[in-house]
């Protein structure tokens, strides 16, 4: 029985999920999935936007998803089951609009994975030219995908080591950078990563905020925290703390890797912005120049292990998304079949879908460049169509017990829904479009699967 006082739709012993995960093995997931020095690829590009503010652009941030941290907190209780924003938004807005926010989070779900296999894949390529980056990133499809069908136990045993390995080598970057700065100084002035580096003017809270647009995409991935709500040993409680707790921490190691590196950067924020090829090296290049190349190299070995990881805890959520959606009859009813209580028809597709858009976009020299700029709508929409259920259960609906809290239930979800649709506003052209036609797409599946349910009479 979940928590809504209704047993999952078909949650027969063959569409159930094993509970075996801890309150460890969600942070590792939810870690994975963003990755400890995700703001590595996009410092540079941050640093010119923000006026040199970035570590101030990553406080913002994370304040920022926290509203959709919170909002998801609050439905985890009231939902604990696999799909999560699907789930949610179906019992708080109806199952048409539970469907839709199902099917933009699958964009997310599906490519994000694709997008981390590549970035193995180019980094392996560049440790071993003589193999092309496209069969590299197709091995770390296949390894990982083991690993999932293994079961989401062992692959959280296994995720837990690598992450291991990427805080170790983020402390050492920590503190191999303090030690610089006490020996030689800072580059720039201490406080110049809080509150700008004055080369293109004075402080501007404009540029934070536009800046902001880009660093919340970090954290996609906190998120799939929540499609393990069936898995858990304990209660939905406790994925509420988890989300809410690796928010938390990686708000924290994001901040502090940015304000250090930015000390160390001696190129400037307005070169960095009139010279846009250097900003996605800009990291490495401050390490580099600071540091040494050791570090960098380091560094760039750890980002592609790593990527692959954050792949697997994408992946393992895309087939949790799948299986609900399947359970519940949105999507084929094979995907809800378990097997030892892992879904694992739902992962096969998964992994077969993400494997094509990241063995096609890894034969393609813009194909980086094709998948980045689509990834983040879906979940953007997803994230606005979680806040509105919020609002959906507590407030219009009055379900639950409790009286309604106007504070918890209406003023912080619907600030968060303003904040990730500004931020969907601030896209690319290129990704509202996908994520346009996306939507267009699933209204039309939506539509079809209304058609067929009145001509059966349900």
């Amino acid at each position: 029985m979940s928590e809504t006082g209704t047993t999952a739709p078909g949650a027969g012993e063959e569409h159930q999920l094993r509970r075996s995960l801890g309150f460890r093995d969600l942070v590792v997931y939810g870690l994975l999935f963003i990755a400890p020095m995700a703001p590595v690829g996009v410092f540079g590009t941050l640093d010119a936007k923000s006026h040199g503010a970035v570590a101030l652009v990553y406080v913002v941030a994370t304040i920022a998803m926290a509203f959709t941290a919170f909002s998801y907190a609050q439905m985890v209780r009231v939902v604990p089951q696999a799909g999560s924003v699907f789930a949610y938004a179906r019992v708080g807005l109806g199952n048409g609009a539970g469907f839709i926010a199902g099917w933009m989070a699958m964009l997310d779900y599906v490519l994000i994975p694709a997008v981390a296999y590549l970035f193995s894949g180019i980094a392996m390529e560049a440790l071993v030219p003589e193999v092309s980056r496209w069969v590299w990133t197709a091995i770390a499809v296949i390894v990982t995908t083991l690993l999932n069908l293994w079961g989401v136990r062992a692959a959280a045993r296994v995720g837990f080591l690598v992450l291991a390995m990427e805080i170790v080598v983020l402390v050492v970057f920590v503190v191999a950078a303090i030690v610089v700065l006490a020996r030689d100084g800072a580059a720039r002035d201490w406080l110049s990563p809080l509150s700008g580096d004055g080369t293109q003017g004075a402080f501007a809270l404009s540029a934070v905020v536009g800046a902001v647009s880009v660093a919340v995409l970090s954290y996609l991935g906190f998120d799939a925290i929540a499609t393990f709500a069936e898995e858990v040993t304990g209660g939905s409680a406790k994925v509420a703390r988890a989300l809410l707790f690796c928010l938390a921490l990686a708000g924290v190691l994001f901040v502090a890797q940015t304000y250090l590196v930015a000390l160390l950067e001696p190129v400037s924020s307005a070169q960095l912005a009139a010279e846009p090829e250097r900003q996605g090296s800009a990291f490495y290049d401050a390490v580099d120049a600071s540091v040494g190349t050791w570090l960098h190299d380091l560094v760039a070995v750890s980002k592609a292990i790593g990527a692959a990881f954050a792949a697997l805890a994408g992946q393992a959520a895309a087939g949790r998304l799948l299986f609900a959606m399947g359970r519940d009859r949105r999507l084929p009813g094979v995907l809800s079949r378990t097997d030892a209580g892992v879904p694992r028809v739902a992962i096969l597709v998964s992994a077969v879908i993400t494997m094509a858009a990241a063995v096609w976009a890894a034969r393609r020299d813009d194909g980086l460049d094709h998948l980045v700029s689509v990834v983040d709508v879906g979940a953007l929409t997803a994230f606005t169509l979680l806040h509105a259920s919020v609002v959906g259960w507590f407030v219009v609906r009055r379900r639950g017990d409790a009286p309604v809290n106007w504070w918890k239930h209406l003023v912080v979800p619907v600030l968060g829904a303003a904040i990730t649709i500004a931020v969907i506003v601030e896209a690319s052209g290129s990704a509202q479009v996908v994520g346009a036609i996306w939507l267009a797409v699933g209204l039309a599946v939506l539509a079809a699967q209304a058609r067929g349910r009145r001509a059966a009479g349900m």
